[in-house]
């Protein structure tokens, strides 16, 4: 278990740092392309780049904003359940997410297969899909990770509590 969470934890670091680094290029390409539209003529294919970009951002900060708590949970119902009822709520949720994006995560990368196949590319800038497609796949599979962690924490929990 201990195994697990660290390297949880040390690949959502390296995908966190990944995902920053992409970000600050997104808005370098942003400014240069603002720039470069008032001086001359804005940078050729900055839409694709940028989605590309943005895809890999989500994808690689999924996980590790997950580990932090950071996505939104509206869990107004649920507080007002006792302990015990919300540690089995949590648990099957964890176990139901980490089935739902094992699944999206495998598909995604069926996806990548088939762009691979066939050598699909953008339309300016003639850049290869699936490797961005293969990335969007391990950053789901890395979430699919933290939430089995979650869900074992969750499960050692119920079973340290009836000892």
């Amino acid at each position: 278990m201990v195994v697990l969470e660290k390297v949880s934890r040390f690949l959502n670091q390296i995908l966190v740092w990944i995902a920053g680094c992409f970000l600050a290029l997104m808005m370098l390409l942003t400014c240069a392309n603002i720039f470069m539209r008032i001086v001359w003529m804005p940078v050729r294919g900055t839409f694709e780049l940028m989605g590309y970009g943005g895809a890999i951002v989500t994808a690689f900060a999924l996980g590790y904003t997950q580990t932090k708590r950071g996505h939104i949970a509206v869990d107004i119902l649920v507080l007002k359940f006792s302990q015990k009822s919300q540690r089995i709520l949590n648990c099957i949720n964890y176990f139901i997410c980490m089935i739902f994006f094992t699944i999206v995560s495998w598909q995604i990368a069926r996806y990548a297969t088939t762009l691979l196949k066939s050598g699909e590319v953008t339309e300016t800038l003639r850049i290869i899909y699936y490797p961005f497609t293969y990335s969007v796949a391990f950053g789901f599979a890395i979430l699919s990770l933290v939430f089995l962690n979650d869900f074992l924490k969750s499960i050692l929990q119920k079973v340290e509590e009836k000892k």
